[in-house]
């Protein structure tokens, strides 16, 4: 089966401790709540000690407009996208040789905050060498979800096309969609919560056997899992200013009673039963999802450490965040034969499920 043979990130400049994001976002809402200091234990109550951004914080304390913040967004994509990338088919703890751009089949470029025509992979393709004939596929919009569908598109690409070597590039710049004169609670939560991230994965088919040097996760199924009547969960209200969040307080509700019957279904299908699971790479939407994840599967929440890990450190970085966790799972090194499954949710509401097994 298609596996992930690679993973590498581009880490943004600015490194900010949590504690400055606090005050930050004092200064700004404390205008608007007269309790803001209990609105701002959300911050602590997270879990979230440092997020990585393309700007220092002092950048947001001034007026921004729709064009100024997706101008910077296409720069730091093609720089960021650029490095992880080379990163990526370049990271010798994972692969026997350096892979060649030249030698990339296609390339499934994944972001939901900023806009680009030509397509952000076009202007990365113009400064490396790829083949002219790669194909590109550009995935917008799928928010938190798209790594890992980007992963799946990736795993049934390669499936039609078994020595097929296949990128999956992640680019969130979520700080740049940050909206200064947005006063409501849903802003709040994602200052405290949202960060930058880029990460990178090659995907080869099952006739590329040459290239892993140490055992890595195949991708034995996938599944997509749309909600009905949904679409305010989560997603973009877009206005004149640019992209405003829109964040259900319902979400860890929504996981617990609709996430479970979607794994175990899906599972089932499978032929897996939950407990031969050894790893549950999950996407760390916040501190109350993984606990919703633990709740609605009953599993232990130590299998989600490592996400928990990534949380702490990057915060969340939307759709590139389940690539830094898997990239921390596959440094791991598992046994061959052990099982895990990848989850994200997104806008829609939606669920991208992949399971994976681990071999030589």
């Amino acid at each position: 089966m298609p596996a992930v043979i690679s993973i590498a990130e581009a880490l943004p400049p600015y490194k900010v401790e949590q504690e400055h994001a606090v005050e930050f976002a004092r200064e700004l809402f404390s205008e608007s709540y007269h309790d803001i200091g209990r609105l701002l234990k959300i911050f602590e109550n997270g879990q979230i000690e440092s997020r990585r951004f393309v700007k220092d914080i002092d950048w947001f304390r001034e007026e921004r407009s729709f064009k100024e913040k997706n101008d910077a967004y296409i720069e730091a994509a093609v720089e960021l996208g650029t490095k992880a990338i080379v990163n990526c088919l370049s990271n010798r703890s994972f692969l026997k040789r350096q892979v060649e751009c030249q030698e990339i089949d296609a390339l499934f470029f994944v972001s939901t905050t900023g806009l680009a025509t030509p397509s952000i992979d076009a202007r990365i393709m113009n400064k490396l060498p790829f083949s002219p004939y790669a194909k590109r596929i550009p995935i917008w919009g799928l928010g938190c979800a798209g790594g890992a569908a980007g992963l799946s598109r990736a795993y049934e690409y390669c499936l039609a096309f078994p020595d097929a070597k296949v990128l999956v590039l992640s680019v969130e710049i979520c700080s740049l969609t940050f909206q200064k004169n947005d006063r409501s609670k849903s802003n709040l939560v994602g200052t405290s919560l949202f960060a930058d991230g880029v990460s990178c994965a090659l995907v080869c088919g099952d006739a590329v056997n040459d290239l892993h040097a140490v055992r890595v996760p195949e991708i034995t199924a996938t599944q997509s899992t749309l909600m009905p009547e949904s679409l305010d969960v989560m997603g973009w209200d877009i206005k004149n200013e640019g992209l405003y969040v829109i964040f259900s307080r319902d979400i860890p509700t929504i996981i617990e009673s609709w996430l479970q019957p979607n794994v175990s279904a899906f599972l089932e299908m499978e032929g897996i039963e939950i407990g031969e699971l050894r790893y549950f790479i999950a996407h760390p939407g916040g501190k109350k999802v993984l606990d919703a994840y633990a709740n609605s599967l009953g599993i232990d929440i130590q299998m989600m450490e490592i996400s928990r890990e990534v949380l702490s450190k990057f915060g969340n970085m939307s759709s590139a965040t389940i690539l830094y966790v898997l990239k921390r799972h596959m440094e791991l090194n598992p046994l061959a034969g052990e099982y895990g499954l990848a989850g994200a949710l997104g806008p829609g509401f939606s669920s991208e499920l992949l399971l994976m097994r681990w071999k030589e």
